[in-house]
């Protein structure tokens, strides 16, 4: 085992745009684990757009993440080390270790580590359609949008980690799945791989009205529920086409991520559709994570819920990653493999 742990720090804040210079690779000399400590060696470091939120100061329902510490973010590993009963040597976790190749966890931290069953579900999926970003579609999906068989769903950012699963999802249970995504590539894979019904490309609806017509052919009847995870042009584009009692389950802000403001353009088809739109923080409900997870594993190990991977080699190749995604260059949920 190394005597050094390498990490990425935050050592700025971006004005704009995330750049690779908010970002500083380190090393520091691994801990001694201590009484009660464990030792995790992460093999799987899970990159999320929500990180980006959390580089800036303003206000959230988390706080921002501390300048000049390690990046926060969801890994999955394999325990090297420990002095508490309740992990071996060898047990795989996941946890929040974050952008670094060793976490030492102990006291508060230690309910945040999970121990995992990797005989039918793969360690990485325990960070993608097993773990939070399935968690987070199954629980939007479920408990929000609460779909009915014959409704139409719409998921913005469909090839994500996110999306992915809950078009899937509506599927099983009996809904038309439309998919919004960038490119064709993006879109195939989404229909053809995923089994959606549709997928719109948006980066072939140059405006407006391009947008809302490809909208409405791909959903001729309305839109019941609506994922949305990106905000802006796409979720405009949607909000004119729900149906009277649709519901929202607001994941995610994409297009305002690097600061720009994302208005909605007509907010007065909220009240005139009687529109239910929730935000929702997915841990923020405990209670439904066990059965998220069991569904979840389900499927997977079944083979009935498919997922991609995109994978950078080494921690050091994380900010080049993370800064991709934020543009949208990978397909499926991005990780960065660090062993």
């Amino acid at each position: 085992m190394s005597t050094v742990n390498h990490r990425i720090l935050l050592v700025s804040r971006p004005q704009a745009e995330a750049t690779l210079d908010n970002f500083r690779l380190e090393a520091a000399p691994l801990p001694d684990v201590g009484p009660g400590e464990v030792l995790v060696r992460h093999h799987y470091l899970s990159l999320d757009p929500y990180m980006r939120g959390r580089m800036s100061e303003a206000k959230s329902y988390a706080a921002p993440q501390a300048l000049g510490a390690t990046m926060l973010g969801g890994t999955a590993g394999e325990v090297v080390a420990s002095r508490n009963p309740a992990f071996a040597v060898g047990d795989t976790v996941v946890g929040n270790g974050g952008w670094q190749e060793y976490a030492l966890v102990a006291g508060a931290a230690l309910p945040g580590l999970q121990k995992i069953d990797t005989r039918n579900v793969p360690l990485s999926a325990y960070l993608g359609p097993v773990g939070m970003p399935g968690i987070t579609a199954w629980f939007g999906l479920s408990k929000i949008l609460e779909p009915k068989p014959g409704e139409t769903v719409v998921v913005s950012a469909a090839s994500g980690a996110v999306g992915s699963v809950v078009g899937q999802l509506a599927r099983l249970r009996g809904c038309r799945a439309v998919g919004v995504a960038g490119g064709k590539e993006k879109c195939d894979y989404v229909v053809h791989e995923l089994g959606f019904d549709a997928c719109i490309d948006y980066k072939a609806a140059p405006d407006a009205a391009a947008l809302d017509e490809r909208l409405a052919a791909a959903a001729p009847k309305g839109i019941d529920a609506c994922f949305e995870n990106v905000g802006g042009r796409i979720f405009d584009a949607v909000l004119g086409r729900m149906n009277a009692f649709g519901r929202v389950a607001l994941c995610g802000m994409i297009a305002g991520y690097d600061g720009e403001p994302v208005p909605i353009r007509n907010p007065s088809v909220i009240l005139r559709s009687r529109l239910k739109v929730q935000g929702f923080i997915v841990f923020e409900s405990p209670s439904s994570v066990p059965w998220a997870m069991a569904e979840l594993g389900a499927l997977v190990a079944s083979g009935r819920l498919r997922y991609r991977e995109s994978i950078a080699q080494g921690l050091a190749a994380a900010p080049a990653a993370f800064l991709g995604l934020l543009k949208g260059r990978n397909l499926g949920k991005q990780l960065v493999k660090l062993t």
